[in-house]
């Protein structure tokens, strides 16, 4: 509680002060749109980020910054054709991967910087999406968007270290726009009210209701892939390895829980640098499940260090799929009407001339298109429109290191409702968050 405390005190400090002007936010004349939260990781950053994205870059000329969160690189670098998640950070990579052909990616430290040079660099962009920017008050965004997820509300958190409040929930006023995330398949009408009734926002917020949709999965080695799979068809002689490295596993493994197949679990921490001991680990776990079928499944965050990744055996490169995601916002949101790209539009003055946006389309952006049933051939252009976007979370916060709670570890094993369930090591469940100031 002391430390909460103290933390809070900091932080109280430092948003005054720039509240007062003495440390002076810069606001540049291309649009900035930022994404952020209050919370630590998990909110889905990356996905409504791709979301923006999406529905944007087909109509205005758009480029994305992120700080590249662990990667192995240091200063300002727009993402090209040789990019790799380390020279620029899992998330920047995967978002380069789906959308360099139609935006402009770019990481640096210097959020200030990086703005400066994508505009020296692109003088006729429209706008500009800040990654995971919410704490970073040196920039003032036209619109900022933050994100709190649904069943982890601000309101029921407390401050870091004792909850996952990077700053105190008041600070949620700051935002122009408030969207929920993760939200359940149907929502009441009273569900609405309590969340809004709960969050109080002033009248110049807007508030919006978002969830994940999954998608068919795909395969994470497409040219090695062999057939297709269809979870549906599944049944308790076949088993499914899920394999995360991600804040929250929790939704990701109690999406499985619909299908009667065999799940075991093998869980690391957010951003994990698979080393060769992991994916020992992964292929022995595999090899030695029981099942007349069995696939391991990962996020899409996770595939893109996999795909990377030079330990990966190749005999088992044919039987690991990811997990696509897309972010849906959520019909008859009390007193809402959910047009979150119509309002960005509206609200930064876009030129009104241009085409009305549509989502782009990933079958010319996505390298690993395809969606592979379990002993059909594959086939590239099966899941050729199928929209993407990934699980992954970028978190800021300096060497500041925790390890899943009792609570959460419960939460996970509840979600995985197997015998044979396994959820790795204790050092598996460490959590890793750097913070910008």
């Amino acid at each position: 509680m002391p430390l909460s405390w103290i933390y809070g005190a900091v932080m109280w400090v430092r948003n005054k002060l720039f509240d007062l002007g003495v440390l002076r936010q810069v606001e540049f004349e291309v649009p900035v749109i930022g994404v952020g939260n209050l919370t630590v990781g998990g909110t889905g950053k990356t996905p409504h980020t791709e979301y923006i994205v999406s529905h944007l870059c087909g109509s205005y000329k758009v480029a994305v910054l992120s700080r590249g969160y662990k990667r192995k690189t240091r200063g300002f670098i727009v993402a090209n054709s040789k990019s790799t998640p380390d020279s620029i950070g899992d998330e920047p990579w995967q978002i380069y991967n789906k959308f360099g052909m139609m935006a402009k990616v770019a990481v640096c430290e210097n959020r200030r910087k990086g703005i400066s040079e994508l505009i020296r660099l692109y003088p006729d962009l429209d706008l500009i999406v800040l990654d995971d920017s919410f704490q970073h008050r040196w920039v003032k965004p036209r619109i900022s968007v933050l994100l709190m997820e649904y069943g982890r509300p601000v309101y029921k958190d407390r401050l870091l270290p004792l909850g996952r409040l990077r700053e105190s929930a008041h600070e949620i006023n700051r935002a122009d726009k408030v969207i929920v995330t993760k939200c359940p398949e149907s929502l009441s009408p009273i569900d609405f009210r309590i969340v809004t009734k709960e969050l109080d926002l002033m009248k110049f917020q807007k508030l919006y209701f978002s969830r994940y949709v999954y998608d068919s999965l795909k395969p994470v080695f497409p040219d090695e892939c062999r057939f297709t799979v269809n979870l549906g068809s599944f049944t308790e002689k076949d088993s499914i390895l899920l394999l995360t490295g991600i804040a929250h596993p929790h939704y990701f493994v109690r999406h499985y829980r619909q299908y009667p197949c065999r799940k075991k679990v093998e869980h690391f921490p957010d951003h994990h640098d698979f080393s060769r001991g992991d994916i020992h680990r992964i292929a022995e776990k595999f090899r030695v499940m029981k099942g007349e079928r069995k696939v391991i499944i990962t996020t899409e965050k996770d595939a893109v260090r996999l795909v990377h990744n030079p330990y990966f055996p190749q005999d088992l490169k044919p039987y690991i799929f990811y997990q696509p995601i897309r972010v849906d916002f959520v019909a008859g949101t009390y007193e809402q009407d959910n047009s979150l790209v119509t309002d960005l539009i509206s609200e930064l003055h876009l030129d009104s001339s241009a085409d009305a946006p549509t989502p782009a389309s990933r079958s010319d952006m996505d390298s690993q298109s395809g969606q592979p049933a379990y002993g059909a051939p594959y086939d590239a252009d099966d899941a050729a429109d199928d929209n993407i976007a990934g699980d992954g979370i970028s978190d800021d916060y300096n060497d500041y290191r925790s390890t899943y709670s009792d609570r959460n570890a419960a939460d996970i094993d509840d979600y995985a409702d197997t015998p044979d369930r396994d959820f790795g090591s204790e050092s598996h469940r460490n959590s890793n968050f750097n913070h910008e100031d």
